[in-house]
């Protein structure tokens, strides 16, 4: 069981995490690292204890959407059968890939992490620039495809969700922020109900990470119009950046 101190730090960044995924996306960035280098845990490991801390957080966010649901809320229907089959893919995945691999491959996920969120901005545009370019089929395919990313790492998975959605749903941005938020949820939890089930998680940080991503979801999804979104944004892929130097020297250097 962690320490008092090591307790409230994992209840902070679950928070500060949590926050970030619901103002801007990119929460796991500063979670998954904070789980790996301050605390010492497995890489693989510590992705699976990530999913596991931040899923609550998820619904959180979700339920502080609920009045956003009128224009997009139809779209569950169709998309919650391919997330849940994506995300127990990417699980199973996860769950099959050797230790050492999974380090090899984890700086070039933080690097795809930190530039959809360093080019989130020109992603939105050139998506809202192409409504209605797919059909629902094509959309729902998208969705089992960045399914099965959120059930192997997570990171950047919003900023992917969004950019799909543009592209045949209609909506503002904070509408189809409360889609994202129930899909991101789903994913979330169902990966995370593979990784306890198969021994993959550290449950006592997961547990703190947990308490603290319900606070940030919650408060962040009732604040996200308030907070400017775009300087959270490049100080988060800045710190991804960061630790894609970092996690490359550790694993090569």
């Amino acid at each position: 069981m962690p320490s008092l101190l090591e307790a409230l730090l994992l209840i902070l960044v679950g928070a500060i995490a949590s926050g970030i995924n619901a103002v801007a996306g990119g929460g796991s960035l500063v979670s998954f690292p904070y789980l790996s280098l301050g605390m010492g845990i497995p890489a693989k490991m510590a992705n699976a204890t990530n999913a596991v801390g931040i899923w609550p957080g998820s619904l959180s966010g979700a339920v502080g959407f609920r009045d956003l649901y009128h224009k997009t809320g139809h779209h569950l229907r169709s998309l919650a059968l391919p997330t849940l089959l994506g995300s127990v893919a990417g699980a199973l995945l996860l769950i099959t890939t050797r230790q050492r691999a999974f380090e090899i491959v984890v700086p070039f996920l933080l690097l795809l992490a930190s530039l959809l969120l360093a080019f989130q901005p020109r992603i939105k545009k050139w998506a809202l620039g192409h409504r209605h370019a797919i059909s629902g089929r094509a959309g729902i395919a998208l969705q089992f495809v960045v399914s099965v990313y959120g059930g192997y790492f997570g990171a950047g998975m919003g900023i992917m969700m969004l950019a799909c959605f543009a592209l045949y749903m209609e909506g503002s941005i904070h509408e189809l922020n409360a889609i994202k938020a129930w899909l991101g949820l789903i994913i979330n939890f169902v990966a995370s109900l593979v990784f306890v089930t198969q021994g993959l998680v550290a449950i006592w940080p997961a547990i703190f990470l947990a308490l603290g991503s319900i606070i940030g979801g919650f408060w962040a999804a009732k604040l996200s119009v308030r907070v400017d979104s775009e300087l959270l944004r490049k100080l988060i892929a800045i710190y991804g950046f960061a630790a894609t130097v970092y996690f490359a020297w550790a694993t090569w250097g």
